[in-house]
């Protein structure tokens, strides 16, 4: 993977990879950065992209929801893609990729998108909201956690998983309390490409799980279901992987790192299932769904469904 900072680099990039002629996946939010492309898709997220047949690579300029809308249309073209992050989602990193409807309705998902480049820039950034800013870095958190204690870990993943939770843990309450702070801005950038890189040297746990469930059921924001679900699954792994959870808390600055993200939660203004019109009666059958979603697979604690809702239950 190609790494770049300042969207400045981009056409040396491109030109790096040999792409002459790429395809822009943004919605209209990004018609002012006036790239120069051959072809654009703006539904986002959409589960019916098409990639003409006069390009020779996939540009993706957004969130997590554009990322993988073009990770989609790479897998399934065969073409390069580079993406230009513009919330703190860690997409970029990983060649899975869920499908949604422009209403984020999960429609499936898979792999193979053919990852060949990132471009930060922490202008872009900027003018994400309150919300955007606290639960894509949360969610980012959570790659960084979920990567300590998952079975794939490395001494290198596990380097840049702590780099990841120190720098998120540090920049956003700054860039809540500001978000034009380009400082904090930035820090938190790099923490979420920190945590995105740990993500791809390991895998995602059963918090993971648990939010992809809730956010595909419900077309709920990623980011807040992975700030409310990461502390319930990091209490719940605490008997089997207590060394890494203490070490976790060591980045975060704290004894009690479930806690900590909860505190980070409610800055973002996440606090209940139910503020997000979660019903009750349905936790067991978003339980039973999770249950078999690979990220509750690869958990380092296995969790029956009846867990599962307890888990979700505790944050009803």
């Amino acid at each position: 993977m190609i790494v770049r900072w300042g969207l400045g680099e981009l056409p040396a990039l491109l030109a790096e990879l040999g792409i002459e002629r790429p395809f822009l996946v943004a919605s209209p939010r990004w018609d002012s950065l006036q790239l120069p492309v051959a072809g654009r898709w703006s539904e986002i997220p959409s589960h019916r992209i098409e990639v003409p047949g006069e390009v020779d690579g996939i540009l993706a300029v957004g969130g997590g929801s554009a990322i993988d809308t073009a990770k989609a249309a790479s897998a399934a073209s065969g073409l390069p893609l580079v993406s230009v992050p513009t919330t703190y989602s860690g997409s970029e990193w990983t060649p899975f990729f869920g499908v949604r409807d422009p209403h984020k309705r999960m429609r499936g998902g898979g792999s193979g998108s053919m990852l060949a480049g990132i471009v930060y820039e922490p202008e872009l950034t900027l003018d994400l909201s309150h919300e955007n800013t606290a639960g894509t870095a949360l969610n980012a958190l959570a790659h960084a956690a979920e990567a300590l204690y998952h079975s794939a870990r490395t001494t290198e993943s596990d380097r840049v998983a702590h780099e990841a939770a120190e720098l998120i843990n540090g920049a956003l309450p700054a860039a809540l309390e500001d978000g034009g702070n380009i400082g904090s801005r930035k820090t938190l950038l790099l923490g979420a490409a920190r945590a995105g890189e740990a993500l791809s040297l390991t895998g995602l746990c059963l918090g993971h799980a648990m939010a992809q469930a809730l956010g595909g059921r419900y077309g709920l924001p990623h980011g807040a279901m992975n700030a409310l679900c990461l502390p319930p699954a990091l209490r719940f792994n605490e008997p089997v992987a207590p060394d890494a959870i203490r070490d976790l808390g060591k980045s975060l600055g704290t004894d009690d790192p479930a806690g900590r993200v909860e505190q980070l939660a409610r800055l973002g203004g996440f606090e209940r299932l139910r503020d997000f019109g979660v019903p009750e009666n349905e936790l067991d059958d978003v339980a039973a769904v999770t249950a078999e979603r690979a990220g509750a697979r690869g958990n380092p604690r296995p969790a029956s469904p009846s867990e599962i809702a307890e888990l979700l239950r505790s944050i009803w």
